[in-house]
């Protein structure tokens, strides 16, 4: 079945994922929810590294909602300092291994060393080609399509494809990726949280109970297979779209 003006290549899925569930998995477990939080940076390390193995070249991955600041101020400063942390023992290896890190969502409210840090991964990684790895931190998409409206001119159309570019803001190295194909959220709720809701408009939505720190390379291959299992139509009728 091919569908005209929206066939992608095998290796050309976009793939989205809140992962969502880290601290009720300590909870669970006995632990600290820190130690949830620890895991799952974890599990980030592995879900990356097969991700091209199931034909992702574009993986965005919901780590800090705008949201999250309403947190308690312990949690928030741990999970700062754990990206952080994360973040710079994986620069070198994203680069070696063709992977470019991009960030969306805003700086402004960020530690400026950890601003730093990520404009230099961006800059250090821009070259990769294997994965487009996104990071959505302190991100929210409804304030992120407000701004991109008030970009705008008066009487200046704009193109679909220019205000998906604008959702990225201003920065150069955040040129417009596709439209998400398929979003995951772990940990057992079914909605969206205010992630990427302009680009996943055809998006196939999965939803496990399975926490993310025990969301394995064997979770993820259930979740591509239940897509592929679907039907895509993105609004027509079967017979529009059958060669």
């Amino acid at each position: 079945m091919a569908i005209p003006g929206n066939h992608k290549e095998p290796q050309d899925l976009h793939v989205a994922i809140i992962m969502d569930g880290n601290g009720r998995w300590a909870t669970r477990q006995g632990k600290p929810r820190f130690m949830g939080h620890q895991a799952g940076a974890e599990r980030v390390r592995e879900i990356v590294k097969v991700a091209p193995e199931y034909h992702i070249s574009t993986l965005t991955l919901f780590a800090f909602s705008s949201d999250n600041w309403q947190r308690p101020t312990s949690e928030v400063e741990f999970l700062m300092r754990l990206f952080h942390s994360h973040l710079l023992s994986e620069i070198g290896e994203c680069a070696d291994n063709g992977i470019r890190l991009q960030f969306i969502g805003r700086r402004d409210r960020l530690n400026p060393a950890l601003v730093t840090l990520m404009r230099q991964a961006e800059a250090k990684t821009a070259k990769g080609e294997n994965l487009l790895l996104r990071a959505a931190v302190d991100y929210s998409s409804r304030e992120a399509i407000l701004q991109a409206a008030q970009r705008i001119r008066p009487n200046q159309p704009v193109s679909k494809k220019q205000f998906s570019r604008l959702l990225c803001g201003a920065d150069p190295l955040h040129a417009a990726p596709a439209d998400v194909d398929l979003l995951i959220r772990t940990g057992g709720e079914q909605r969206l949280s205010d992630f990427l809701l302009w680009e996943c408009a055809y998006a196939e939505l999965y939803f496990t109970h399975t926490f993310w720190p025990d969301f394995d390379k064997a979770a993820l291959q259930k979740a591509m297979e239940e897509f592929h299992r679907r039907e895509r139509r993105f609004g027509r009728v079967l017979q529009t779209i059958q060669t």
